[in-house]
């Protein structure tokens, strides 16, 4: 098997594991050293992600889309698209977001070491200005 489809397979299984809410089957996905970004730009470690779902964070669908994997070794890159119908604390934290993950290799196996879930593009009418840099 080559690493992109290792990593492929990873990325479903980490997202299956999203997806019904399993925080057991999380724990084999991620690195000891996890760190994950939300949408809204918090940072949590690997045991904070692991409690999401007893804290009340509910995710109805949650799809991984258009996924890009770029190889340096014993590690991967991935760029793609985060799909999720999620609710938190009753609030509706749905949408499409841009998904960028670190994939590493332990000992014999692919572990998700990060995540960052951003925008997924400007909201309308709030375009660059002058002095943002892009």
């Amino acid at each position: 098997m080559s690493t992109s489809s290792d990593v492929l397979e990873l990325l479903d299984r980490w997202a299956s594991a999203e997806q019904a809410g399993d925080a057991a089957a999380l724990e084999s996905v991620l690195a000891a050293d996890f760190a994950g970004v939300g949408p809204a730009g918090f940072v949590l470690t690997r045991d904070q992600w692991l409690v999401r779902f007893a804290n009340g964070l509910h995710n109805d669908a949650f799809a991984v889309q258009e996924p890009q994997v770029r190889e340096f070794g014993d590690a991967a890159a991935v760029i793609a698209v985060l799909e999720q119908q999620t609710h938190f604390g009753g609030q509706d934290n749905s949408g499409r977001f841009r998904l960028s993950l670190l994939v590493v290799r332990d000992a014999d196996q692919w572990r998700l070491a990060g995540v960052h879930i951003g925008l997924l593009q400007l909201p309308p009418g709030a375009g660059l200005g002058p002095g943002t840099g892009n």
